[in-house]
């Protein structure tokens, strides 16, 4: 499928109804968004512009950072930084993205900012080829290492059928706030790479996920503790050979984000701009019946954004 057809299709199918809508004019929808009010909405989907960009107008729809960010709080920034590939190779969540989250969460007054992730390869070199490292500490963000078991501390998830016990990095659990970044890709195990798959990085033991059923680990470590918001980069979307890809030819631009704090709406919502069928991916089926979140978007309201 060329990248123009997949583009169109994604968004044909679209999030919930069906379609991104056409909303006129900016400034009256800006105004719309502020009369409305930040408690109205569950999701904010949008497309069309830059990473920080759309952040930054979807945030304030969803009633700005400091609704999730009080004045001296830790907060935990928990992207995709999994492989040793440029940001156009989409394998990563986008550095400009998690740049601008750094600086809204020190602007809403966070003493701390920490970005960390458990990485798949060198962490030295993915954290740095990545784009992520540079972009966090330009931002005033702390960069965290995640590739020692030291970090790491024993919990039990209570709710899990699988996954009953776990390590997990001391930063998600002494951090106030936790901020999830994953990107939007293909995944040879799970499907798609999304909010709930990228809980994975913040565990020490991933083997374990393999060896029981990786789609009901997805959905067990997602009780544990959910993030208090959930941004989907799909600026760049890998298409196919994920999680870590092949080559740019894998990778389509669709510009989007998805934010949400309930993770199983944000997931379901980026499996249909992806193009598939929430109920296609086992993980997302698993957590909606545990009741982590809703996978059904008709039940959420839903705030589409062109620009």
């Amino acid at each position: 499928m060329k990248r123009r057809e997949f583009f169109k299709k994604s968004f044909k199918i679209g999030l919930g109804a069906g379609a991104f809508l056409a909303l006129g004019d900016k400034r009256a929808l800006m105004a719309a968004e502020e009369k409305t009010g930040a408690d109205a909405f569950d999701l904010v989907a949008i497309k069309g512009g830059e990473p920080d960009v759309m952040f930054d107008r979807a945030m304030a729809a969803m009633g700005g950072m400091k609704k999730f960010v009080k004045p001296n709080q830790t907060v935990v920034i928990k992207p995709n930084i999994g492989w040793d590939v440029e940001p156009e190779r989409a394998g990563n969540t986008n550095p400009l993205l998690v740049k601008q989250i750094i600086k809204q969460c020190l602007d809403a007054g966070a003493k701390d900012v920490f970005v960390f992730d458990h990485t798949c390869d060198n962490w030295v070199k993915t954290y740095a080829n990545s784009g992520i490292e540079h972009a966090a500490k330009d931002a005033g963000g702390k960069i965290v290492p995640g590739n020692t078991e030291k970090y790491y501390q024993n919990v039990s998830v209570p709710l899990g059928k699988n996954l009953t016990e776990t390590k997990v990095h001391e930063l998600i659990l002494e951090s106030d706030v936790f901020i999830n970044v994953p990107i939007l890709k293909s995944h040879s195990g799970a499907t798609l790479t999304m909010a709930m798959k990228n809980l994975m990085g913040v565990v020490w033991d991933r083997g374990f996920w393999h060896r029981n059923d990786l789609h009901q680990c997805i959905a067990d470590c997602a009780t544990f503790r959910k993030p208090d918001l959930n941004v989907v980069d799909a600026y760049y979307v890998m298409k196919k050979n994920g999680p870590r890809g092949v080559s740019r030819e894998d990778v389509v631009t669709l510009k989007s984000q998805i934010i949400s704090t309930d993770i199983v709406s944000a997931d379901a919502a980026g499996a249909k701009l992806f193009g598939m069928d929430p109920a296609e991916i086992p993980h997302i089926v698993y957590a909606d019946q545990m009741g982590v979140g809703k996978m059904d978007l008709t039940q959420r309201k839903i705030h589409r954004i062109v620009l």
